[in-house]
């Protein structure tokens, strides 16, 4: 895997909606989450605060393959909340993301078919309010470079974009006895880095490898 689909969100973060069907209303939260247990915390988060609510109905898939994943009816009939829930975050091809619905009941039964339909809505309606990004596998390359040209280095990495217009994003810089200027890119364009750092420095610069992590 070199990139996946998530929320338009940072960890930790994204978008609660509402909606009512006949006269119950389910409330949404969509979150963002880089593990199990951050997943399970939004749920019993969402549980907590709106303890009122009969159902608190949730679905998680997690990893780059989306390969972890979880769904609860919490209560609903069998196959009427969570699994439609997951379904839809599965449509969008989305991961590293948990979805809550907490349902109040408006005293009208709504049947197996138009739970799946409101548990699915509720989903929905929240993937499109929070909108989604492409997280990619990045190489990180550190420069080292002399304090007296390290602005000017990383004002200039900053600014550079490769000719295939693939991703090239400063991600820190640490000080030691030189400047340790990290940049991420992606895992095909090394090279592509490298020919524009010996261009870009006049020969003067080279990068050392410093691993790799997800970027997005």
């Amino acid at each position: 895997m070199s990139s996946y689909r998530t929320i338009d969100a940072r960890v930790g973060e994204g978008v609660d909606v509402e909606c009512e069907v006949k006269r119950s209303r389910f409330l949404t939260r969509l979150r963002r989450v880089d593990d199990e247990a951050s997943a399970r915390a939004v749920v019993e988060g969402r549980r907590a605060a709106l303890h009122d609510a009969r159902h608190h109905c949730s679905a998680f898939i997690l990893g780059p393959d989306g390969r972890i994943g979880g769904s609860s009816d919490d209560g609903e009939p069998a196959g009427t909340a969570g699994m439609p829930m997951f379904t839809t975050l599965q449509h969008h091809r989305l991961t590293n993301v948990v979805a809550v619905v907490s349902r109040y009941f408006g005293g009208i039964k709504l049947g197996a078919g138009g739970l799946v339909r409101a548990y699915s809505d509720g989903v929905q309606q929240a993937i499109e309010a929070a909108g989604v990004r492409e997280v990619r596998l990045a190489r990180l390359l550190t420069v080292d470079v002399d304090y007296q040209r390290a602005g000017i280095v990383e004002n200039q990495l900053r600014g550079l974009h490769l000719p295939s217009g693939r991703l090239l994003e400063v991600t820190g810089v640490a000080w030691t006895d030189l400047a340790h200027i990290e940049v991420a890119v992606d895992a095909e364009s090394v090279a592509e880095f490298v020919d524009a750092l010996r261009s870009l420095s006049q020969g003067s610069l080279s990068a050392r490898d410093a691993g790799e992590r997800w970027v997005g």
